[in-house]
């Protein structure tokens, strides 16, 4: 009767030792799955929170937000246009009128991708384990950089009917000479700004 008891009390205590263990290791997978869903985003609007969240440079965090808004905005902005272009065309043909809102819908895209691409380039570097302050900061600082080329650009390519001169001398001879440069010449500014964005993407 005794050795029974024994066994009886050996048994009891390995299989609570192997329970314990079991709920150990169901326990020990809480963390490292919260660290690893920490390390991932869900696409283009999770980049936004995970870049702003990992991110160690200041500037970059407040282009995140700005970028992000000028991006949204930029986007509606483009999305009412392209719905009034619709309505005022939807009676023609579908030839012209079918690339003119292609065309129209292609430029939306060329003006939101760079806005967004310091984010997205940022996010997908710290994603990997490659977090680089410095990289953050240039890419952000070419974000604003392309916003000032926009305004640039809009400047250059103003119809004469739009162009106004400030009261400041200095700067009035500088804009002047910005609308006396060919309309065409506009699209320069954001595509030097662009291209730079990708180089050092590619580069860094």
């Amino acid at each position: 009767m005794a050795e029974d008891a024994a066994e009886a009390g050996a048994s009891g205590a390995t299989g609570d030792a192997i329970e314990t263990g079991i709920h150990s290791d169901g326990d020990g997978d809480g963390p490292d799955a919260d660290e690893d869903a920490n390390d991932a985003y869900d696409g283009l609007f999770g980049a936004f929170p995970y870049a702003f969240r990992s991110s160690d440079s200041v500037l970059f965090r407040t282009y995140v937000v700005v970028g992000g808004l000028a991006a949204l905005a930029t986007g509606l902005l483009f999305t009412l246009a392209l719905v009034v272009l619709i309505g005022e065309t939807i009676g023609g043909g579908g030839g012209q009128f079918s690339f003119v809102r292609a065309f129209f819908v292609f430029v939306g895209m060329l003006v939101v991708a760079p806005l967004i691409a310091p984010v997205l380039f940022v996010a997908r570097r710290i994603r990997r384990g490659h977090a680089d302050r410095r990289f953050a900061a240039v890419l952000a600082g070419l974000g604003y950089g392309f916003l000032g080329s926009l305004y640039l650009g809009a400047l250059i390519s103003a119809p004469a009917t739009q162009q106004t001169l400030p009261s400041n001398p200095l700067l009035s001879a500088v804009v002047a000479g910005l609308y006396d440069l060919p309309r065409l010449a506009g699209l320069a500014p954001p595509l030097v700004v662009a291209g730079a964005m990708a180089v050092v993407a590619r580069r860094w």
